[in-house]
């Protein structure tokens, strides 16, 4: 028996190589309603967090803590940040999208512009000191064109506020807000309705009335958004960029 003591560091050391191997990054998705999982009975709206999870191989797994209408505070208070918190470690990522409802002061979960830059910097601070990687995401445009086609911002003060932290605090920025609006205008005032929530009447049997909402992506929209992130991640996350597959857009 003895002489086949030797061999136990070996087998130890290949045990501990299997487990490492086995253990798959984490990507947390803390946001509201544009990134988060609906229901069956929403269908077909979609948040971009759903289809974002076909986009990664199997040493990844995607945990999608967005809610519907979730602020940043709001997101603190109902525990769901906590979540992150204990679960996130080295090696993780953190993605986080908030404003829509930040923004909104008749909304309870609104914040003033000071406690959402206090909110993220928290996000950022705490998910470093767990060894995750944040990345900081302005809230994806909605679909709003003046008179005479023209796209316009409706998140320019929170989506700047994403901006400024991100910078101060030397973490990764996709700029959704930006690449969103570029892709409506590009698409125009009628092609771009086809992202979002237009059901006409009886279109649809969860929407028997139709519906009209430029804020919340259908299908399509959703996953257009999720492969903005995606190609973002591959120039700005390039650790993270190998482990994605079938993205489209190069």
């Amino acid at each position: 028996m003895s002489k086949w003591i030797w061999l136990l560091p070996i087998v130890a050391l290949f045990a501990f190589v299997s487990d490492f191997q086995k253990k798959k990054t984490k990507i947390f998705l803390a946001g509201d309603s544009t990134c988060a999982i609906k229901s069956v009975n929403s269908y077909p709206e979609t948040g971009w967090g759903m289809p974002f999870v076909y986009f990664w191989d199997s040493t990844v797994q995607v945990v999608n803590l967005a809610k519907n209408g979730r602020s940043t505070k709001s997101f603190i208070t109902e525990g769901l940040w906590s979540k992150i918190e204990n679960e996130a470690g080295n090696g993780d990522y953190v993605f986080i999208q908030f404003g829509h409802n930040d923004e909104v002061p008749t909304k309870k979960s609104a914040t003033t512009p000071t406690e959402f830059k206090e909110n993220l910097i928290r996000f950022v601070t705490v998910s470093k000191d767990k060894g995750a990687v944040p990345v900081l995401i302005t809230p994806v445009a909605r679909r709003k064109f003046d008179s005479t086609g023209k796209i316009v911002g409706t998140h320019d003060e929170y989506a700047q506020i994403v901006r400024d932290v991100a910078k101060t605090q030397k973490v990764v920025l996709v700029d959704l807000d930006k690449e969103a609006q570029a892709l409506y205008q590009k698409l125009g005032v009628e092609h771009s309705k086809l992202l979002f929530m237009h059901l006409a009447p009886g279109e649809h049997p969860n929407y028997p009335k139709g519906k009209v909402d430029d804020t919340h992506f259908n299908e399509l929209g959703a996953r257009l958004v999720a492969e903005m992130v995606l190609k973002n991640i591959k120039t700005l996350v390039p650790r993270l960029a190998g482990q994605i597959k079938n993205a489209s857009q190069k």
